[in-house]
């Protein structure tokens, strides 16, 4: 059975995302290796859907740098090198730490909540050793972080960051760097719930630079996804 396969025939703008979404996901939660071929054939077989439709999505991806376009290659996951790597967790220091003021700022009540409530979930899927969920749900608690300082531009910068920071994790990261620790999440809500943006600030950098030093800038070999076993999950 096609994975989009429905008796309500879906809408085009709506399909796209929803590949697009699947895959991105993929990548983020390690499921698809750097460096892992994206067939057009296969994807497109996998969805259900032509390769009109997989080739635009791969192109928005190679936009996003999540991905990588070889004329008469086709497409594979994008394998940061060790300078692009330093370059992601620099912008993302700069990003994060600039935009504490607004978070903390316009974070009330219900901001908060909806952080504790990633923090929660990103804790069972560690204890579950959902190491995928785990890495999806760290990434979208920065998303989540820097959407609360309301500038949408700065936002989707902020997700493509992170999108990156985890292919970058894929690449150079042990199986005990595959995100953030859970608790340092949680100590970072009770100081912005506290309104202690200053050590806010100081907390973010240091936590990006715990990341980027847990890494090990060598390169594994490249492993050959199955589609339909990643995205049937």
């Amino acid at each position: 059975m096609h994975l989009l396969h429905s008796d309500t025939p879906i809408p085009s703008r709506a399909r796209d995302e929803l590949i697009y979404a699947r895959i991105v996901d993929a990548i983020v939660a390690h499921k698809i290796s750097p460096g892992a071929r994206l067939p057009e054939e296969t994807l497109a077989a996998t969805f259900g859907v032509s390769r009109t439709i997989i080739r635009t999505v791969l192109h928005r991806l190679a936009l996003e740098r999540m991905v990588v376009l070889h004329r008469n290659r086709g497409a594979q996951v994008a394998r940061p090198g060790v300078e692009e790597a330093r370059h992601v967790f620099a912008a993302r220091r700069m990003v994060e730490t600039a935009s504490m003021p607004d978070v903390i700022r316009r974070a009330g009540k219900e901001q908060i909540k909806a952080l504790r409530k990633i923090t929660r979930a990103e804790r069972a899927a560690q204890q579950r050793q959902l190491h995928s969920d785990a890495i999806r749900l760290s990434a979208a608690f920065h998303v989540e972080l820097i959407g609360i300082g309301g500038n949408n531009v700065i936002t989707e910068f902020a997700a493509q960051l992170a999108s990156r920071s985890s292919l970058i994790i894929a690449v150079y990261g042990s199986q005990h760097s595959v995100g953030c620790e859970c608790g340092e999440h949680g100590e970072l809500v009770d100081l912005i719930a506290a309104q202690r943006m200053q050590e806010a600030t100081d907390w973010v950098a240091l936590h990006l630079n715990r990341i980027e030093a847990s890494l090990s800038f060598e390169q594994p070999e490249n492993a050959t996804p199955d589609f339909a076993a990643i995205f049937n999950e």
